[in-house]
């Protein structure tokens, strides 16, 4: 986090913090004790807090203390709906337009992930995983679309989290992420297309699922 501001590597931890559930969905955020608590400011503290605010994962509330964000099962839902329709055009693209140092970057993310995924923190996967789509996004050479994906997948860091950490996805995730690479690397758009599309897909399976263990999807619409 050398190349971070201060009020980025304050959002950092606060954005870790809510992934791993230390601060919870709905919970207040108090800006004078979190400070605090980080040694830090109130100045880089609020600052943090509009970062977080852009990416969706907290909710700024007048003359109140923000809260973590608590999106419903379809607010999610929807916001996968268009990552999805992001993801697949990126990647088309990235088939067309990556340059060799791009594709050797996501392939070395990818590898790099596989070779730690068992020996460091859940969160540091994800953040490893999330620089991996984001890479891809990247290549397609079209910024504005690359925006775009990095503000919808900011709002889905907690619901991605949650999905990646379900044990049972571990083997499928990476196998697909080696299947996204060669395909990349082969400049096969429809394999590409193909897997991030099922990738994605048990992204929305899993989110679903979660709902369901925590009650939070009402019977009629979980059968």
């Amino acid at each position: 986090m050398a190349d971070q501001t201060l009020p980025e590597q304050i959002a950092q931890t606060l954005r870790r913090d809510i992934l791993r559930g230390k601060l919870a969905p709905g919970e207040s955020i108090k800006e004078r004790d979190n400070a605090a608590e980080m040694g830090v400011s109130r100045t880089p503290m609020r600052e943090a807090i509009r970062i977080l605010a852009k990416e969706g994962l907290v909710i700024l509330r007048p003359s109140r203390s923000p809260i973590v964000a608590n999106p419903s099962l379809q607010d999610i839902t929807d916001n996968i709906e268009v990552l999805a329709c992001l993801e697949l055009k990126s990647a088309q693209l990235a088939c067309e337009r990556a340059t060799d140092e791009e594709l050797t970057r996501i392939q070395g993310l990818q590898q790099h992930m596989e070779a730690v995924y068992d020996t460091v923190e859940p969160v540091d996967v994800f953040e490893i995983d999330m620089r991996f789509h984001i890479a891809i996004a990247q290549a397609s050479h079209n910024p504005s679309m690359a925006e775009t994906h990095n503000a919808y997948l900011s709002r889905l860091w907690r619901a991605r989290y949650l999905s990646a950490v379900r044990k049972r996805s571990r083997d499928r995730v990476l196998a697909q992420h080696r299947a996204i690479v060669e395909g990349l690397l082969a400049r096969d758009a429809a394999q590409v297309t193909q897997e991030i599309g099922s990738h994605l897909e048990h992204l929305a399976i899993n989110v679903r699922h979660r709902f369901e263990e925590d009650g939070l999807v009402p019977e009629q619409a979980a059968s």
